[in-house]
């Protein structure tokens, strides 16, 4: 987070996005701000102590706030002891893209690359449930993230997520001759797309909870009941429709990790493995670039609460090359 040093020694300034803001009630009977504040690369801890209705503004999550206070080492981490905060104004000139994390690509170029790739399919019932599906999901397609917290929890996340994987089946594809190269890309282009559904986003671009009908049904099943009408309605033959439905149902693998059913023919199961792969390694150089060369990062959820080892030798980006500049 880029902080400014005021004039009054020890002091400095910064804007920051307020992602929690919690009001507590401390031991002594006074009230607080417990704030989550962060830009497109941090998080840091906050507190406003003594807090007064009657004297501070409340800030809105998902905003982005003028702060002035000073830094803190509480248990080994830093933490932002606030002083005054302010709402922005016009005049502050902020630019959303250094608060919040973005794809390194715009969607329109993700998505126009992942249109080019399927209107070279000779499947043409393949290729018209595809192109179908996207066209009529472009709109939530352009700006929407993969995930809450997780990998790819970013604006434009999700097609840059789909982008990745759709790259790693050409490469697959090109060793494994008997992998059915058009099947496995459609599914890997349509094995998220129900995430447009079940999550809520906001104004930023990230996911702020969940929908009912998400959080009941999820995106697997939502998915396959969406290609499953989009081929009734386009008159696909009912085979390459259950076999769409079956990999969009059974991608995550496991029933233990959300799947309705374990991968059941070489597709599904590589799409699987492949949507696994990907998430993991965003994961892992994501925690990996934030420790020095000889540290280890803290434990990941993700990978069994394991640490990573930045060895140094070469420098770690997060975020896969997926277009050709």
């Amino acid at each position: 987070m880029k902080f400014v040093e005021c004039e009054k020694q020890g002091l400095v300034e910064c804007f920051a996005l307020v992602k929690s803001c919690e009001k507590k009630s401390a031991k002594n009977g006074t009230f607080y701000l417990d704030m989550l504040l962060a830009d497109k690369d941090s998080e840091l801890v906050a507190k406003l102590w003594d807090y007064k209705e009657d004297m501070a503004f409340y800030p809105e999550v998902n905003t982005v706030v003028k702060f002035r206070g000073t830094l803190q080492q509480y248990n080994g981490n830093d933490q932002f002891i606030i002083q005054r905060m302010r709402a922005t104004n016009d005049n502050d000139n902020i630019n959303m893209s250094d608060f919040v994390k973005s794809a390194d690509y715009s969607g329109n170029k993700m998505l126009d690359t992942i249109i080019d790739i399927v209107s070279g399919f000779n499947d043409a019932e393949l290729k018209s449930v595809v192109l179908s599906m996207l066209e009529d999901n472009k709109e939530d397609l352009l700006f929407f993230p993969a995930a809450e917290k997780l990998h790819h929890a970013m604006t434009g996340g999700l097609l840059y997520h789909t982008l990745s994987i759709v790259r790693l089946c050409e490469c697959v594809c090109s060793i494994y001759p008997c992998i059915d190269r058009e099947l496995l890309l459609s599914g890997a282009i349509l094995h998220d797309i129900a995430k447009l559904r079940e999550y809520s986003v906001n104004a930023t671009g990230i996911v702020d909870g969940h929908t009912v009908e998400g959080m009941l049904l999820g995106h697997l099943v939502m998915g396959s009941e969406d290609v499953g009408r989009k081929c009734d309605e386009l008159n696909i033959t009912p085979e390459k429709k259950f076999l769409l439905q079956h990999m969009l149902i059974s991608h995550h693998g496991k029933l233990e990790f959300g799947a309705a059913v374990r991968p059941s023919f070489i597709e599904a199961e590589v799409l699987s493995q492949l949507d696994l792969f990907d998430a993991n390694m965003y994961e892992m150089a994501d925690a990996v670039k934030d420790v020095a060369p000889g540290d280890f990062t803290g434990r990941l959820w993700m990978l069994d609460n394991r640490r990573f080892y930045n060895h140094g030798r070469i420098a770690v980006e997060p975020q896969a090359k997926i277009i050709e500049e």
